[in-house]
């Protein structure tokens, strides 16, 4: 059990309280930033708390064991500290929050309640609202590998072992057709639907560190167009920097001829499809157990 500091015991067994909640929100990007629902600034761990964020707590769920309960955190959208355009671009996404109680009077006297993340965003109007997940969310992902014929791994990553040095370009927005379609120069060098099912990660604009998955990659006209998955939370303009990394399909022709990695490919390429699985033995089919690729 955590051990309550002595002076906050004293107000907690009181009628009357000097109590308020607190909250230490570190995004994914390293920002840090704090947040009360008492009337005036906090200030500890070398760290502002700032009362003007409009943060209030819902009634929040315990439970004993791996159980994952959490509950909401909800406020109004303020230039000084949560501004729609970050929740909308998922610059909070999967932020660690440190949920506090403390004694506003002192607040040297203070009690950690718990350590979650952020999920579900959910916008109300002017107003906004959190869900806040125990870190025990994490046990129900999926782990563990399938048989499949398309590879599994990320692109780039340790299982995949490929680096993507060479397969990185910097580009620049010439012209936006829309939210999802925007036409790049920089690309020249490569073949058409080289960056297909790549990412891209702006360097500059409004949009500047935010990432989008590529559907597409066209040449027309002398010029390159990226199609995006979905449409980009931050807007995009002419003039705008970005990195884009080759996209990879995770299949083994692909592996082998794009990228000469088909010895670490991390599929199963060659595995039987379901015609053979529910196939039975008759007098035309070879069932010698031989190989069934050379």
């Amino acid at each position: 059990m955590r051990e309550i500091p002595a002076g906050l015991q004293a107000h907690l067994d009181g009628e009357a309280t000097t109590l308020c909640n607190a909250w230490r929100v570190t995004r994914r990007d390293g920002l840090v930033m704090g947040f009360t629902d008492h009337d005036r600034d906090l200030s500890f761990g070398g760290l502002a708390y700032l009362a003007a964020s409009g943060f209030e707590a819902s009634e929040t769920e315990d439970g004993n064991g791996l159980s994952a309960e959490g509950g909401d955190v909800s406020g109004g959208f303020s230039a000084d500290a949560i501004r729609a355009e970050d929740l909308s671009a998922g610059r909070y996404d999967g932020a660690k929050v440190e949920v506090f109680t403390v004694n506003w009077q002192d607040p040297s006297q203070r009690l950690l309640l718990r350590t979650a993340e952020l999920g579900e965003v959910r916008r109300e109007g002017g107003l906004f609202r959190v869900e806040l997940r125990r870190l025990a969310h994490r046990l129900d992902q999926m782990r563990g590998r399938i048989y499949a014929r398309q590879c599994d791994a990320v692109f780039g990553g340790a299982r995949c072992g490929m680096d993507l040095a060479a397969y990185k370009a910097i580009a620049t927005v010439t012209a936006v057709r829309d939210d999802m379609h925007v036409e790049v120069s920089g690309l020249s060098g490569f073949a058409e639907r080289f960056f297909r099912y790549g990412v891209l990660s702006f360097t500059s604009g409004a949009a500047k560190g935010l990432s989008a998955d590529v559907e597409d990659h066209r040449r027309l006209e002398g010029a390159d167009e990226l199609t995006l998955w979905l449409p980009m939370a931050a807007e995009i303009a002419v003039g705008d920097t970005l990195e884009v990394t080759a996209g990879c399909d995770k299949r083994f022709s692909t592996c082998k001829a794009k990228f000469g990695n088909g010895l670490n490919f991390q599929g199963f390429p060659h595995i039987p499809g379901s015609d053979f699985s529910y196939g039975y033995a008759d007098g035309e089919t070879v069932h010698d157990g031989s190989p069934l690729y050379d």
